[in-house]
């Protein structure tokens, strides 16, 4: 489970963030060890505290994650990314030192390297990857569908921007045999918020129904 947001450093003491709190990845994690699966939590810099019955290790930045994820997942039977991952970072921080202020700055953005996708193209056999998309309302189910397929996931958990650093979540779940489905209490046509923690539960019990594939990328 990853869970949070990154700071990208621009210099000692500034950087690059979002304002994801970690609630819903943190109620995930908590929900899936108390029906007793193993599960390790990968959780950025956040306020809240990581549940006790969780096995946490903190990162920092997008390049702190992805060095945590080349080694942990590998090691899971289901991992969900709703760690909300930088899409640039400064080319060139200056890590060690404060840039003086001065009449303006210019800072150099480079692209993140696509996490999920690097994770997706290790997957092995009978492993399941959970993926979130957080995006305009009007251009969710679009870019839900483009993230299952291009990232070859198993699901994708479209919820609008009004999720983040939010109590409540309305999201609906896109999988990979085409199926969208919302909570219960949803409408037909689109998620009502629930509390993240009312839609861990109903997520869990979901990804424990979610079917394996018999083969890794290469052998599809």
């Amino acid at each position: 489970m990853t869970a949070g947001p990154t700071h990208e450093a621009i210099d000692a003491v500034r950087y690059i963030a979002n304002r994801s709190s970690g609630r819903m990845g943190v109620a995930i994690a908590n929900e899936a060890a108390s029906r007793g699966h193993p599960t390790t939590l990968l959780l950025g810099p956040v306020a809240i505290e990581p549940p006790s019955c969780v096995r946490c290790l903190r990162f920092t930045s997008a390049a702190d994650l992805e060095r945590l994820l080349a080694i942990e997942a590998s090691l899971a039977d289901v991992v969900v990314m709703a760690a909300a991952v930088a899409d640039f970072r400064p080319a060139a921080a200056a890590p060690t030192t404060k840039i003086e202020r001065g009449a303006g700055l210019s800072i150099t953005l480079e692209p993140v390297p696509d996490l999920i996708r690097g994770v997706a193209s290790r997957r092995r056999a009978g492993q399941r990857l959970v993926g979130f998309a957080l995006e305009e309302p009007a251009k969710l189910d679009e870019r839900a569908r483009r993230k299952l397929s291009t990232k070859d996931l198993d699901a994708v958990v479209a919820n609008p921007l009004a999720t983040m650093d939010s109590p409540s979540i309305a999201a609906q779940v896109y999988l990979r045999d085409g199926r969208v489905l919302v909570p219960p209490t949803a409408g037909p046509a689109e998620a009502t918020a629930l509390p993240k923690v009312a839609f861990a539960a109903w997520l869990v019990d979901l990804i424990e129904r979610l079917p394996t594939r018999d083969s890794a990328p290469g052998g599809r």
